[in-house]
């Protein structure tokens, strides 16, 4: 894995929109089929990288760009005002009329993020024909072992109760669960540092 850099936007946006296709949160949100979604969810992902995430360095890809981890340090999770103004190009087009849905539900989640410091994974995503190789846990592993070396922990939303387990084995325990207004829950998970 490496550091994604601004040259990697197009391909990684287009892997984790695929990676999301089927994500009953973004079923929710963005609404349509997943072959409707895709599109929708590349600019989507394209407003992510371009306006909060790449900026920390702290997103990583393989160079086949068919896994990608999104990470914020601590203090640098919520979205600002600006952030959400410059991805407008992007968002408005991904969300439509259904824009205040996604702000109630960036909202509520919002509501219920941790206050004590913490590495924030925001995306993580594979691409379809490549999920159960070990993609996904090299994509996360740089910041998790920046976070057991800083004695740091980290913070997730699973958006799919059936990858509890995958980020469990990873040492995520599930806090609770995040109900979306009118639509599905996310399972908000922490990992304390280990300790070596």
């Amino acid at each position: 894995m490496r550091t994604a850099t601004f040259d990697d936007v197009p391909a990684v946006a287009g892997t984790l929109a695929r990676a999301f296709g089927d994500d009953p949160a973004m079923a929710h949100l963005l609404g349509g089929t997943e072959v409707q979604r895709i599109p929708r969810l590349e600019r989507y992902f394209t407003a992510a990288l371009r306006v909060q995430h790449l900026e920390h360095g702290l997103c990583f890809t393989d160079d086949d760009r068919a896994a990608a981890s999104l990470w914020d340090p601590p203090g640098h999770w919520k979205m600002t005002i600006g952030q959400i103004v410059r991805g407008s190009r992007w968002l408005i087009p991904a969300f439509g009329t259904r824009t205040p849905r996604a702000l109630r539900a960036l909202s509520v989640m919002e509501r219920v993020h941790p206050t004590e410091p913490h590495y924030y994974l925001a995306v993580l995503g594979t691409e379809p024909s490549r999920q159960g190789h070990g993609l996904g846990s090299a994509a996360m592993q740089p910041v998790l072992e920046r976070c057991d070396a800083e004695g740091v922990p980290a913070y997730l939303e699973s958006s799919k109760e059936s990858n509890v387990p995958f980020y469990a084995r990873h040492g995520f325990e599930v806090t609770g669960e995040i109900p979306l207004p009118g639509g599905p829950s996310l399972w908000p998970m922490w990992r304390p540092p280990r300790v070596p």
